[in-house]
């Protein structure tokens, strides 16, 4: 999948982040650089919003439903998520995709 269908299919679900309250959503991996294959998944680190309440299962939720709306598997994590030795290169080649 392309970066420029990731964006268009989340500007196309917006109302579904904000029923989250997803404040931002980021790409990384193969599919930021362009280097994504067929059976590639979409790698992305979402931003709640402050008042939003956050637990696992409402991240599975996201992640799941991410998936149906990419048609494709989607690896979901937060920035505290992160390793903490692959964070800096992590963010570095994120970029906002909602």
């Amino acid at each position: 999948m392309k970066k420029t269908d990731v964006i268009k299919k989340l500007k196309e679900n917006h109302n579904i982040l904000s029923e989250f309250q997803v404040k931002e959503l980021y790409l990384f991996g193969s599919v930021a650089r362009n280097e994504a294959g067929p059976d590639s998944d979409v790698d992305m680190i979402v931003d709640f919003e402050p008042e939003a309440e956050v637990g696992f299962f409402k991240i599975v939720r996201l992640q799941k439903i991410l998936s149906e709306i990419l048609d494709c598997s989607v690896d979901l994590t937060t920035r505290d998520a992160l390793h903490q030795e692959m964070r800096e290169h992590i963010l570095k080649e994120s970029f906002r995709a909602a």
